[in-house]
């Protein structure tokens, strides 16, 4: 690999075996180096392969002190994997800029306003857990603590890691259709849908899983089955109501929703309705 710009000792943009621009950090990696000279291998620490603008995230990286982007890959990707996911090494760069940026504006006295924390709750309820708990840790190693209220941003930055999302607009965008995905179930089942309940969560998190499984392409794509037609005999309520869930996700998202994906839909909504049951005789 040759260098193609220097940013500091610890940050170089280069260009790879495969021609492409790459972002290598790692102690030295820039140190006494010029465009075109070769890359010390054993100096590289992480790769970053942008899909746009890797000038410009050579620089957002380059702005961050070293042990701060340390501490926030070891946390994040812990918490990525208590969720049962693998840490995409660009949504690294995303929450560590972040997180910079957030630490700088407190040593300035500035503090962000998250209003939407009651909703987070609602819709994400693992990954607010998690961001939480991820908050207190980086506060244990941060000369400036961040207020409670930046949880909800490592929440969002977590769901656009685990589902896999392209950028954080388009995180917000899913996070937008679960919304709007518990809308219609209010809609439907009125004061009895309680978007705080254990079974709305599960609900919500298979929406999550779908998003990753529906952008890279792999739907459960069989036929309706038997577990298909026992859903439909045993829940046709559940049923019709995933039917509609399936029709605003198309509609959202521009590309079908296989009918396996509507059945294990249907199996979600059936078990929420089972919770209702459960929650009106107790």
């Amino acid at each position: 690999m040759k260098i193609l710009r220097v940013f500091n000792n610890n940050v170089v943009l280069a260009r790879d075996e495969l021609g492409r621009e790459v972002v290598l950090t790692g102690r030295g990696v820039g140190f006494q180096k010029r465009p075109g000279s070769p890359v010390s291998q054993e100096t590289i620490a992480r790769r970053f392969v942008p899909a746009d603008n890797p000038a410009s995230v050579a620089q957002i990286i380059a702005d961050i002190p070293p042990e701060r982007l340390r501490l926030v890959e070891t946390l994040f990707a812990r918490a990525v994997a208590d969720l049962g996911s693998r840490l995409p090494p660009l949504t690294l760069v995303a929450l560590a800029d972040h997180i910079h940026q957030a630490v700088e504006r407190v040593r300035r006295g500035e503090i962000m306003d998250y209003p939407l924390r009651a909703e987070v709750a609602h819709l994400h309820p693992q990954e607010l857990a998690v961001a939480e708990r991820m908050l207190g840790e980086l506060n244990e190693h941060l000369d400036v603590p961040l207020p409670a209220g930046e949880a909800v941003a490592l929440t969002m930055h977590l769901f656009h890691a685990v589902t896999g999302s392209p950028t954080m607009a388009a995180t917000y965008e899913q996070s937008g259709l679960i919304r709007q995905v518990f809308a219609l179930l209010a809609d439907s089942y009125g004061p009895a849908f309680d978007p705080a309940s254990i079974d709305a969560a599960r609900f919500a998190a298979h929406l999550r899983y779908f998003f990753a499984r529906a952008r890279s392409g792999a739907q459960l794509d069989g036929d309706e089955g038997p577990v298909g037609a026992a859903v439909r005999a045993g829940s046709p309520a559940a049923y019709t109501l995933a039917q509609r869930i399936r029709a605003l996700l198309e509609l959202r998202l521009g590309h079908p929703v296989s009918e396996e994906e509507v059945v294990y839909l249907s199996l979600h909504v059936a078990r929420l309705e089972t919770g209702m049951r459960r929650g009106r005789t107790t």
